[in-house]
């Protein structure tokens, strides 16, 4: 009988331990997962399985990964196994991925391995030496740990994978780079419309007008959409539309609020008549309107226009295609105006002195992402084919023709990201024009004409710096007494003081501030302008202003005495809606030039104007757009938040995902921003306050024991009531 239980309970042992082998082998070899955490950190996001559903030409992966690998690294090869597996899941018959055997089999390399290295170093992914513990020694090896991905003739490499960490992200952005254009033009239901509107009754005024060329347009833009399309896949359809022939083209041409001119008789030469002239490319519900002619109102000279430079159209058309299909992945940045220098070399103008300005790490993370466009207001105007234009930190004024560009990209429905600084940091000069060192900077309060924009759109910003006693701790040497001295002008942004109402927010739980300006909101205006303004973060209760005297010398920094003079500040806005021009109902600036430009500029016009016709009596409309389209604007008044002591390359840190979220939700990618921030590690713990934190110490010291003796009185108490009872049983 004995022999026989024992036989059992081995039996059952074994069959349980097969149970648990075939479970384990099924989970390895069949493609299953249950992802129960809390941002789906294991499961791939809906812009991933968006990439992967859309691909219209073969998509090739070819991972090139060493086996048994030791630990951590074993786990990546995994990881990345189930990850793909999860892309194929999710994605059309165009994506394939293979795992090619490139480890040596018991010490030798077979012929077909051999061959798999020499692939793999073909496209560029070469071994990485790594370390490995074996039998409590530190030994090292080499080991492919890279992929390739392959669309049609264009390849993109990711050649060293050392951690999961933002794995998905990379592999989504290299196929989204592959993928856009080409599927994009090739999965269109319908062909792109582009509509030439230009009326023949135009040929009359335009020699008088300096665009005798005016002629040529349609025949020149047409050649230049055919050579497009044999680019884009046939997906073009050019049209040339000339209102003066039909009054209902006349009224299309107001739909896109194309220039519109007008002119009564002239010196029995011109008759009375009307034109328009334009560009707009077509697709659905979606349209891209191109100036073609621009009108300048210059002192001394009068109007003159100027058409479009023929020989850019075909980079402005494919620019503007690829904001119309959503493919759009260039982003304007301000290079004039004393700006920071983010490209590295299209700085014009001033730029403070004494500061430090790196801001490689910012400039290294766009590029990933975005082609960056250089936009100088003083040589030309905003480009054609952006999404968002950044504004970081100008120190000179705009004119208000400069910023009437600004204005009337924002109402196109485009986006501005503004880092506009309170005050410009000028350091004393020296005798020798050298600053002297030790010495502190003045603070000059900054005016740019910026100001009165963002005031017409609701925001605005204080002359003062934010102090907070929740602030970056800086550590101090032990020949000046050790410890930490807070910087009070670099407020730590809490978890509880950032909105996560914006998906691209959510994972943003804590930030780091540096000389930042307060912002005040105008929620008045807000309201009638209809328009909705999102709070993102704010400094803690224990925050105050500095103004008018600045130093920010920390040795000397003290928070105020009185706890009513602190309070929470925002420090960071979002505003969206339909903007409404700051200068609707106000005279059009005119464009001033340099006296140099003057007279240059007069000399060019003088062969091709008649002198005895006034072009002042010819009048333009449309062009000017007094209500915008959806639009974004997101303003901080601190440049300190872009550059190099905040932001680190490997995009990583809290800071670092901020600003480029903020960037993909300005340029409408906000499940990219969500995909990236998903794996956000930086997870603190509840603020508590110091009652909170005594309570547990006291909690912790005393209470666990005084709750152990009471659980054990309790058994005690009820062991002895049990044998109580089955005395009294027993004794009736």
């Amino acid at each position: 009988m004995g022999l026989k239980n024992i036989s059992a309970k081995y039996i059952k042992f074994l069959a349980y331990l097969l149970v648990i082998v075939l479970v384990n082998l099924t989970g390895i070899t069949l493609f299953s997962r249950i992802d129960l955490t809390e941002n789906k950190i294991y499961s791939i996001s809906n812009a991933s399985k968006r990439v992967v559903s859309t691909l219209s030409e073969p998509l090739t992966i070819n991972v090139f990964f060493t086996r048994n690998l030791p630990a951590p690294h074993n786990s990546v090869e995994q990881y990345l196994k189930d990850l793909l597996e999860e892309y194929a899941t999710y994605a059309n018959r165009y994506f394939n991925y293979r795992f090619y055997d490139v480890s040596p089999d018991e010490g030798d390399i077979s012929r077909g391995t051999e061959e798999n290295r020499e692939l793999a170093n073909n496209y560029g992914i070469h071994p990485v030496q790594i370390q490995a513990f074996e039998k409590d020694e530190i030994k090292f090896q080499k080991a492919y740990m890279g992929l390739v991905l392959i669309h049609g003739d264009v390849i993109e490499r990711i050649p060293t994978i050392t951690s999961t960490d933002g794995l998905e992200y990379k592999l989504t952005n290299a196929i989204l780079k592959l993928n856009n254009k080409v599927s994009a033009l090739l999965s269109l239901p319908e062909k792109i419309r582009i509509k030439l509107f230009l009326s023949s009754s135009l040929e009359q005024v335009a020699p008088y007008m300096g665009l005798n060329p005016l002629t040529e347009m349609p025949a020149k833009i047409e050649r230049i959409v055919k050579k497009l399309n044999n680019k884009h896949y046939g997906q073009l359809q050019f049209e040339y539309l000339d209102p003066s022939t039909d009054q209902n083209l006349k009224k299309e041409s107001e739909k896109y609020n194309i220039m519109s001119l007008s002119w009564p008789a002239i010196s029995g030469k011109i008759k009375k008549g009307k034109g328009v002239i334009g560009l707009v490319m077509e697709y659905k519900d979606k349209s891209v309107h191109i100036p073609l002619l621009q009108v300048f109102k210059i002192p001394i000279i009068g109007t003159q226009y100027q058409l479009t430079d023929i020989n850019q159209m075909e980079e402005i058309i494919n620019e503007s295609l690829e904001s119309l299909i959503d493919i759009n992945e260039n982003i304007g940045l301000l290079a004039s105006h004393g700006t920071l220098d983010v490209q590295g070399s299209f700085q014009t103008g001033p730029t403070r002195s004494g500061d430090s300005d790196h801001v490689n790490n910012f400039r290294e993370l766009i590029s990933e992402n975005y082609t960056i466009k250089a936009v100088n207001l003083k040589e030309g105007n905003i480009p054609e084919g952006l999404g968002g234009l950044v504004i970081a930190r100008p120190t000179e004024t705009f004119s208000d023709y400069e910023l009437l560009q600004i204005d009337q990209f924002l109402m196109q429905g485009k986006s501005l990201a503004v880092f506009l600084d309170a005050f410009n940091e000028v350091m004393p000069p020296s005798p020798q024009g050298m600053a002297f060192r030790g010495q502190n900077p003045r603070y000059v309060p900054l005016k740019t004409g910026l100001e009165k924009l963002l005031a017409h759109y609701g925001v605005s910003i204080r002359k003062s710096y934010v102090m907070d006693e929740s602030s970056f701790k800086q550590r101090t040497p032990a020949r000046f007494g050790g410890g930490e001295r807070p910087i009070y002008f670099a407020p730590v942004i809490k978890n509880r003081n950032i909105n996560h109402d914006l998906e691209f927010m959510k994972n943003i739980k804590g930030l780091i501030a540096l000389k930042i300006s307060p912002l005040d909101l105008d929620t008045q205006r807000i309201k009638e302008n209809g328009l909705a303004a999102h709070r993102l973060f704010s400094s803690s209760e224990k925050s105050w202003e500095m103004s008018g005297q600045i130093n920010l010398n920390p040795m000397i920094i003290q928070p105020p005495k009185l706890a009513d003079d602190m309070q929470s500040l925002p420090l960071a806005y979002i505003i969206t809606g339909e903007f409404p021009s700051y200068f609707d109902g106000k005279p059009i600036p005119e464009k001033t030039l340099a006296k140099g430009d003057v007279k240059e500029s007069a000399a060019r016009k003088e062969p091709d104007k008649k002198p005895d016709v006034d072009l002042s009596k010819i009048k333009g409309e449309g062009e000017f757009l007094s209500q915008g389209k959806p639009g974004k604007i997101f303003l901080m008044a601190s440049s300190d938040m872009l550059k190099d002591n905040i932001l680190d390359t490997k995009g990583r840190n809290p800071n670092t995902m901020f600003i480029m979220n903020l960037l993909d939700y300005l340029n409408n990618r906000e499940d990219i921003a969500i995909m990236r921030s998903k794996e956000q590690r930086f997870n603190p713990l509840a603020d508590t306050g110091a009652g909170i934190k005594t309570v547990i110490k006291s909690f912790n010291i005393a209470g666990l024991p005084v709750l152990v003796v009471l659980f054990g009185l309790t058994v005690w108490f009820r062991r002895h009531s049990r044998k109580k009872h089955i005395r009294m049983m027993f004794q009736k």
